[in-house]
């Protein structure tokens, strides 16, 4: 920290990085009450390099795979992500000097591939499913072909890597108790889960008993439910993920992707252009609390990323209509 004095003789507080994961403002929230009816906080975890929630992860599964040396000079990452994940990885290889594979499907967001690429990383994409676990089980068979043909590469395997969920439980828990001491439900959108299962087995060790809602896309299989086209990357698996606790979870809310669409427009029109996991996190965290929620109702949702990504995609009229029908972006409300 450098401090010195201004037009005012006032002292002014810069901040000083030198890798960019070591940057992420963690303490934004937006009132949501005035958009969607309801008593609804959303913490934001897209302002910082990578973009997202998943630098945590990212950071967490790196340092420990350094610390146990497992990730050492001449190793190279390799990763299976549909996006903001891969995106972090990228970051981090490209500041401490890994090669880095990130294994993606067809479902990635153009801007995503070319923002990793930017970085270095060199993107493996994915077109045909795997027979029984579709575009992710063929996507994970891949990582595992290159680890085989290669002991240099490293997998850290955010599925079930313990570091994933252990980074939520150390930072983005505590984070939202410290703001909201009267917290009684909590919204986490369910992908891999490491940010469920943090947050979950945080709040369960808390003082006061605090509701925890996951929230997941219809044709996801994370809670049995059949497996369906899934088109927007992010929430959602066609794989059960490996660290996933249902006993952690009090309620699931599935989201239509069409309602995840009228939800991120629905939040733009009001100036917030966030990603289509946010979106769908809050199209189903308005849902429950429609139905459960009272004016005293203390409630956070967690919204993992931004839009810009998006705007070849959710944000492009012609891809949302061609997927989801040309009645999909009349006016309707956010609930």
């Amino acid at each position: 920290m450098v401090t010195g004095p201004d037009e005012r003789n006032e002292a002014i507080t810069m901040t000083i990085i030198t890798g960019p994961q070591q940057f992420n403002q963690d303490d934004l929230y937006v009132d949501l009450r005035s958009l969607v009816d309801v008593p609804l906080h959303l913490k934001c975890e897209g302002f910082n390099f990578a973009g997202s929630v998943k630098l945590k992860a990212a950071s967490a599964m790196v340092e420990a795979a350094e610390r146990d040396g497992i990730l050492r000079p001449g190793s190279a990452l390799v990763e299976s992500s549909s996006g903001n994940l891969g995106v972090a990885l990228s970051m981090i290889a490209a500041n401490r000097g890994y090669r880095f594979v990130c294994v993606t499907d067809n479902r990635c967001n153009l801007a995503t591939r070319r923002l990793m690429e930017s970085l270095g990383t060199e993107v493996h994409v994915i077109t045909e499913p795997d027979p029984e676990h579709g575009l992710l089980g063929a996507r994970m068979n891949h990582v595992r072909a290159l680890c085989a043909s290669d002991d240099r590469f490293v997998w850290l395997n955010q599925y079930a890597n313990p570091n994933a969920w252990r980074a939520h439980h150390a930072t983005t828990a505590p984070a939202i108790a410290a703001e909201f001491p009267e917290l009684d439900v909590l919204f986490v959108g369910a992908g891999t889960c490491g940010t469920l299962m943090g947050c979950a087995r945080f709040f369960r060790a808390w003082h006061r008993p605090v509701r925890i809602v996951a929230v997941d896309s219809v044709g996801s299989v994370t809670f049995g439910g059949p497996a369906a086209r899934r088109m927007i990357p992010g929430l959602g698996s066609g794989v059960r993920p490996a660290q996933l606790d249902e006993s952690l979870v009090d309620d699931v809310v599935l989201v239509e992707e069409r309602d995840t669409v009228r939800t991120c427009h629905a939040l733009a029109r009001t100036g917030f252009l966030f990603g289509g996991s946010t979106g769908t996190v809050v199209s189903g965290a308005a849902a429950w609390l429609d139905v459960h929620g009272t004016p005293g109702t203390t409630a956070v949702a967690l919204a993992p990323d931004l839009g810009e990504r998006y705007l070849d995609t959710i944000y492009q009229q012609h891809w949302v209509e061609d997927l989801y029908g040309e009645d999909v972006l009349r006016p309707v409300a956010v609930a």
